[in-house]
């Protein structure tokens, strides 16, 4: 009868461990899928709508579309370009920000130069 006992606690736990086991593994598996992605997508959000200048073109999140016009703390005005109408914004509405190229890149450089050099041909 001791045999029994001894036999039926040991199975016990082993069935304890086999049913938690795929429980523990799922509960990694979903934070290795879902939580470490939207985290690393809010630090590129943030990133995005902390790096915003004034003269940066910047689509809202409900597709209003124009330049910034000043920046205090937690928001901004956004100016349209059409009817030059200002808006006061969160920073948290910015769904996409583009740059304003002020001639600093490379590229811009290059073209800048090759503008310089049809102007001395044409004289």
């Amino acid at each position: 009868m001791i045999q029994f006992l001894e036999t039926a606690s040991s199975a016990g736990a082993g069935n304890i461990v086999t049913l938690v086991l795929p429980m523990i593994i799922v509960i990694i598996f979903m934070y290795l899928i879902l939580y470490i992605p939207q985290k690393r997508q809010e630090k590129k959000d943030t990133q995005m709508r902390n790096s915003i200048d004034v003269g940066d073109e910047v689509t809202t999140i409900g597709g209003i579309v124009g330049r910034v016009a000043s920046i205090k703390d937690d928001t901004f005005v956004l100016e349209t370009t059409s009817d030059r109408v200002k808006i006061r914004f969160r920073r948290s509405a910015i769904s996409s920000v583009e740059k304003l190229d002020m001639g600093n890149s490379k590229d811009a450089k290059e073209d800048a130069g090759k503008k310089k050099d049809t102007s001395a041909l044409k004289k």
